[in-house]
């Protein structure tokens, strides 16, 4: 479960996140509001990489905030960004497992653990491929399997359907709703495709101008009338 308490984010005299607080506690949370409402920086807040003027942020009752980032990834904390970090001279099947250099698989064996997930991630029959050979949704993938090695608690996705056409943004929809089931993780999804947020998020949080416009399950989120002016452009 997260909990935000407060959060407050300040650049100069600009709050990008404004006293937030929210609980989430879906098995899939949404992230969404219009450019600049203050997403990036709530999950860099949360990932370590802003620290925040004020308040806490919580996974499963513990607080991030006292922690670096390598300390939060060893918590259970994963981050992927809308520009896939994928090493292009390593084969698809060591990009995975070098996550394992810095966190632990814990009882599995690593081989079985990079194994299991990359047949998740539909990335068993590319695992010897290089980077720089893989198309735009395997990149996305390796993505999603970077997070879900060695005991993930906490996966922060940014953007991961952009760009994939119907056929691949099924797949990774199916992988999503999957997680919780195969690593017990939660995943907290930022991106403009509502219908990837309408497909995979059972709870939805909307930020608008730093501040909590709306919180709740995603349907009725969705339909609300200040969403829909400040999101939805209607």
């Amino acid at each position: 479960m997260m909990r935000l308490v407060d959060v407050t984010v300040q650049f100069g005299g600009l709050k990008a996140v404004d006293a937030l607080s929210a609980d989430l506690d879906a098995p899939v949370c949404g992230l969404i509001g219009p450019n600049g409402a203050g997403k990036t920086t709530l999950v860099n807040a949360m990932s370590g990489l802003v620290a925040p003027r004020s308040g806490r942020i919580e996974v499963d009752g513990a607080d991030l905030v006292p922690l670096s980032p390598l300390q939060r990834v060893r918590r259970g904390l994963r981050r992927s960004f809308q520009t896939e970090q994928v090493v292009e001279d390593l084969t698809v099947w060591d990009n995975v497992r070098a996550v394992l250099d810095h966190v632990s698989a814990g009882p599995r064996d690593v081989a079985d653990d990079v194994a299991e997930v990359l047949q998740f991630t539909h990335l068993s029959p590319v695992a010897t491929q290089l980077g720089r050979e893989i198309d735009l949704f395997q990149r996305r993938m390796v993505e999603l399997a970077k997070a879900l090695v060695g005991r993930p608690r906490l996966l922060l996705l940014d953007e991961p359907g952009a760009g994939l056409d119907e056929r691949e943004s099924t797949l990774l929809r199916e992988a999503l709703l999957k997680v919780q089931a195969f690593r017990g993780a939660q995943v907290l999804l930022i991106d403009h495709d509502v219908d990837l947020i309408a497909a995979t998020c059972q709870q939805t949080l909307v930020m608008d101008f730093g501040r909590r416009l709306a919180l709740g399950p995603t349907d009725r989120v969705l339909a609300d009338a200040d969403v829909r002016r400040a999101y939805l452009g209607a």
